[in-house]
């Protein structure tokens, strides 16, 4: 058996707070009770689980994957958003799922509820997934984000950002995050990034640049790694620590 090392502890001061009235929603969804810890059944410990043969040429590909027409791509600037999902040694997770959905260039996103004022385009859905490779390494072609305003405060805009869902060993094991991009002035003052009170934490939700892999004149590449658990962990918005 491979020695996995010792297991490393939950930081629970890590939680983003659940309560914050900056953050509106907040107020009525935060839990009023102590928690309770409940153990998992096998349907959150097995499948189903998504299988690599459903997962199609484009799915990674959110230029094109909702037109599926090279001569129809969608609008906007053309981003390479890249890293790789690692555990809290650094070891890299193989054959992942993950899953990313975000607004369009405009700020909108392709759902019946959002009413922003920015015009859909017809050639993005604005989802995609794909599957970690042997070195945990996993890459989305696609469209930077607009920010865009919501009603939470006299004038409240979400940053530019992108959502992240991995999942585990079957679907009960799964947890989400966004990606958020370097420079953004808009991440300082989002009630939502304010609930991670502590900046080195919210610096880990912060996709730096990355001209290594940016294409000239086709595209620019920003760099996030996923960190499962340990002192290095990526923030997550349903469970810290995952199942």
């Amino acid at each position: 058996m491979t020695d996995l090392g010792p297991l490393v502890p939950r930081q629970r001061d890590m939680h983003p707070v659940p309560y914050d009235p900056d953050y509106k929603t907040s107020v009525p969804r935060s839990p009023k009770w102590p928690l309770l810890s409940m153990e998992s059944t096998p349907s959150e410990e097995t499948g189903p689980r998504f299988g690599h043969s459903m997962l199609g040429p484009l799915d990674n590909n959110l230029i094109l994957n909702f037109s599926g027409d090279p001569g129809k791509p969608a609008v906007g600037e053309r981003i390479l958003m890249h890293g790789r999902v690692m555990d809290e040694y650094g070891r890299p997770v193989p054959n992942t799922l993950i899953e990313i959905w975000q607004a369009n260039a405009g700020g909108r996103y392709r759902h019946i509820k959002d009413t922003y004022f920015a015009p859909l385009d017809p050639n993005f859905g604005g989802c995609g997934r794909t599957i970690t490779d042997d070195q945990g390494r996993y890459q989305f072609l696609t469209i930077r984000p607009g920010a865009y305003p919501w009603p939470n405060r006299a004038n409240d805009w979400r940053p530019m950002h992108i959502h992240i869902s991995v999942f585990g060993h079957s679907f009960g094991q799964r947890l989400i995050t966004q990606m958020y991009f370097e420079g953004d002035p808009l991440i300082d003052r989002c009630p939502i990034a304010a609930t991670i009170k502590k900046r080195s934490q919210l610096d880990r939700l912060v996709a730096p640049l990355d001209m290594t892999m940016a294409r000239p004149l086709d595209f620019l590449a920003y760099k996030f790694d996923i960190v499962l658990r340990g002192r290095r962990q990526t923030m997550f918005e349903n469970k810290l620590e995952g199942m």
